[in-house]
């Protein structure tokens, strides 16, 4: 009779187990990444009280079974359904991640890694990913600074926002490159200031700059001059600095050769033109009291649109044009036909005006760019910064290509631009960057952005698999450690997009808890338990019975 009240206690307590790993599952339906149990039973023991025999030849007597009476029954195994992926849940939280497949998040407590699938992560006061539950450091590997690539060796804590990843670096511009229409007809390209095109820069400091670039019309079809005419800072205010302009690698003046419009004749002291009216006008340029207006028409008479800049014109004697205007001794020098070193002076193309930039040519058929300072293989120009030019200064020399301008006719309207950078991007330069956000690819790699569109490979979240995950021995925390039974992790880890798997940002993996099957399984360990207290009650009825006999 005691055997039965043991079975039915051993009865008792397995079923007891089972609601134990029932409820903590029902408990567990909303924690994330929950994988839910399972527990199966298995015969506690059996008193054998007659072995098994076998057939007799002699005797003809068949074998007989052994007689067996069972003790009970004991837990078999509590199994972990941790192959079967929750399903997801959508948070909008960046550093909450969920991962697929049969791999693990590594994380660490300083000393001992850990193993989950719990993505709940947050950026803790020093820049390190961790946790959210328990402030474990996730593990993964770091940027190698020389190669800027991931260093697949041994996990570490990602520290990614820590001090020198807040800010990116500011960088000198180095290219630049002009581009669009400039058209003959523009008349701010034939006027004093020409069509000016701003060109913005950096320093190595991260100050941004401002270019200005003039470019004007010549007397020659299809030749453009362009020069630098300031330089401003960010806020718009003009800086000087000394040695800052524009040129060819030489650096060298070009010389503008101005040949006199043919809306003018010249004859003897004489200068003609043909007013608005029809009316021809005469000046004598042997007159000491030249007016203002009549200065304008010399100066126009040779590609001047002003008498300010035409007064400059350097001849090849070193004097100025001006001073012989002024002197009333520019006709003598004109009708003379020859300058002081005999160089012809009726078109007064001796010296011409100094140009301290370039000189570009354009194809007068196609309207490309043909040559820049006389050179058709180098479409460009230095906007250089003398003494204050890197190492000495914060500047970098900057290579202007013009080979994207064009000169064509557009209705008056010149298109044509300085951008910074080259046509692919490289050498725009940029200012100090500011962290703006980071991002999570679904390879794991994690990268920053910054303000001046800049982006840096920060890190990439290992994971870790095993051969049988199921092995994996259950910590409290969501977490996990590796076993004889799991198999080892190797220190490493792996890149989860190798077998295939992905990691999705904003969203969590939850329990996968059924509660379907586990209230149909709480219906049959009730009745379970309800019949082997029965067991109890009935062989106590039973020894009532046989104690009863003595009376």
């Amino acid at each position: 009779m005691m055997r039965s009240l043991y079975s039915g206690v051993s009865g008792l307590k397995t079923h007891q187990v089972k609601m134990d790993v029932i409820g903590n599952n029902i408990a567990n339906v909303n924690t994330t990444a929950y994988k839910s149990q399972s527990i199966t039973f298995s015969e506690l023991m059996y008193q054998t009280t007659q072995a098994a025999s076998g057939p007799n030849a002699t005797s003809g007597t068949a074998g007989t079974n052994a007689k067996q009476i069972g003790l009970g029954v004991k837990s078999g195994a509590i199994s972990t359904a941790i192959d079967t992926a929750g399903a997801s849940q959508t948070t909008g939280n960046p550093f909450d991640i969920r991962i697929t497949g049969d791999s693990f998040f590594i994380v660490s407590d300083g000393s001992k890694n850990f193993f989950t699938r719990d993505g709940s992560f947050y950026v803790d006061s020093v820049g390190n990913l961790a946790m959210s539950s328990n402030g474990y450091n996730v593990m993964g590997w770091q940027v190698d600074e020389t190669t800027g690539t991931i260093k697949k060796d041994t996990v570490s804590a990602l520290r990614i926002m820590s001090a020198e990843n807040m800010t990116y670096p500011p960088e000198a511009t180095t290219k630049a490159y002009v581009s669009g229409i400039i058209d003959k007809n523009d008349v701010q390209v034939a006027s004093e200031s020409g069509k000016i095109m701003n060109l913005s820069f950096f320093d190595m400091l991260g100050y941004a700059y401002t270019a200005k670039l003039s470019m004007k019309e010549t007397d020659t079809l299809g030749l453009y001059s362009v020069e630098l005419t300031s330089i401003l800072d960010e806020n718009g205010q003009e800086v000087d600095i000394p040695g800052a302009q524009l040129g060819s690698v030489s650096t060298a003046p070009q010389v503008q050769s101005l040949v006199m419009s043919s809306a003018y004749t010249l004859a003897g002291t004489n200068l003609s033109y043909v007013d608005e009216g029809g009316a021809t006008q005469t000046i004598d340029l042997a007159s000491t009291a030249l007016t203002d207006a009549q200065k304008e028409k010399v100066a126009n008479a040779f590609g001047y649109s002003s008498y300010t800049e035409f007064a400059k014109l350097t001849l090849a004697d070193g004097t100025t044009v001006g001073s012989y205007v002024d002197a009333g001794t520019l006709a003598s020098i004109l009708t003379a036909g020859t300058d002081a070193e005999g160089n012809p002076i009726t078109s007064l193309n001796t010296t011409g005006r100094q140009v301290i930039g370039g000189l570009i040519q354009y194809d007068t058929a196609t309207g490309t760019i043909k040559s820049v300072n006389g050179l058709a293989n180098d479409f460009g120009l230095n906007l250089s910064f003398g003494a204050s030019t890197y190492p000495a200064g914060p500047y970098e020399t900057i290579s202007i290509d013009f080979s994207a301008s064009t000169n064509f006719n557009n209705n008056g309207t010149s298109t044509i631009s300085a951008d910074p950078g080259d046509t692919q991007g490289r050498g725009t330069g940029r200012k100090l960057g500011a962290m703006s956000g980071i991002s999570i690819q679904n390879d794991g790699m994690i990268y920053a952005s910054y303000d001046n569109g800049q982006t840096r490979l920060l890190g990439q979240m290992a994971v870790a698999e095993f051969t049988n995950a199921s092995g994996l021995q259950k910590e409290g925390d969501n977490l996990y450690s590796a076993t004889l039974n799991s198999g080892e992790f190797d220190g490493i880890g792996v890149d989860i997009s190798a077998n295939g798997g992905y990691m999705e940002t904003g969203v969590l993996e939850m329990s996968n808890v059924d509660l379907s099957a586990e209230f149909t399984d709480m219906i049959t360990a009730q009745r379970g338990f309800q019949a082997n207290s029965r067991i109890i009650t009935v062989s106590d009825t039973l020894l009532e019975e046989l104690v009863n006999l003595k009376r």
